[in-house]
């Protein structure tokens, strides 16, 4: 099996400046491929562009803006406007709060980023792959879009809707030389906590307190394999976990005797 040649992609990443979408973009550039790396922090990104010079592209950009990333795909400069790989990464989670305490605006704000912008995005950039006959869609999910668990209320259901979004959109695409995957993790240590928990270091720390969760890396390590398979090759969906971390029993509330 002959496996792509990373200098042969360019990959549009969403959500790049940080996370799982900066470990991509440090994983694909130090490989050779050219990277737009899209994020609303623009010194994130200009310090990417120190690190791997015109490799990359930074773009500071909203996704949830859908005129403002419509123009900004479609003004590309050459050879960034050649893209084969669009990683929508871009997504958050907001409180743990069960469904009757939570914040509206937090339910709002997860639906706009983990939906909406991944809706714009691909909406965005498809067409020119389709054109192109040639392209990769790759998502970020998670594990909150299969199994639930407490407090993951609304950023579970977004999760739902990536992974099946994924699904119908490979069935649209089928055939057409653009493949569409799914990576969906589990515990996995980034800023997604910090942001979770407003700042909260001390609320962090303790998700991944006594375990060894995955990193930013690992997760990168899969969205490159799935990318440079032979383009023959479509994985529809990577689900992963810590290896301290599996299935949970069902809940039973019972009342006090």
């Amino acid at each position: 099996m002959s496996m792509l040649d990373p200098s042969t992609l360019t990959l549009l990443v969403t959500g790049a400046t940080s996370g799982i979408g900066a470990a991509t973009v440090r994983r694909f550039a130090s490989a050779g491929a050219r990277v737009v790396a899209v994020g609303r922090r623009a010194e994130r990104l200009e310090a990417l562009k120190a690190e791997f010079g015109d490799l990359i592209h930074p773009l500071v950009l909203d996704v949830r803006d859908e005129k403002a990333t419509f123009e900004a795909f479609a003004s590309l400069p050459a050879p960034f406007n050649a893209y084969n790989v669009v990683f929508a990464n871009a997504g958050l989670a907001l409180g743990l709060e069960p469904a009757y305490a939570a914040d509206l605006e937090e339910w709002k704000t997860m639906v706009d980023t983990n939906i909406t912008g991944l809706l714009v995005t691909v909406r965005a950039s498809l067409p020119a792959m389709i054109e192109r006959k040639q392209g990769h869609l790759v998502f970020t999910g998670s594990i909150a879009g299969d199994y639930s668990y407490p407090g993951a209320n609304v950023y579970g259901a977004t999760k739902a809707f990536v992974k099946q979004f994924s699904l119908n959109v490979w069935a649209d695409v089928a055939g057409t030389g653009v493949r569409v995957t799914n990576i969906e993790p589990g515990l996995t240590e980034t800023e997604f906590s910090m942001v979770r928990f407003g700042g909260d270091k001390e609320r962090a720390d303790k998700v991944y307190a006594g375990a060894t969760p995955m990193t930013g890396e690992d997760i990168a390590e899969q969205v490159f394999f799935a990318c440079t398979l032979p383009r023959h090759v479509n994985i529809n969906r990577i689900q992963s976990m810590s290896s301290q971390q599996s299935f949970g029993p069902l809940a039973i509330k019972r009342d006090p005797v």
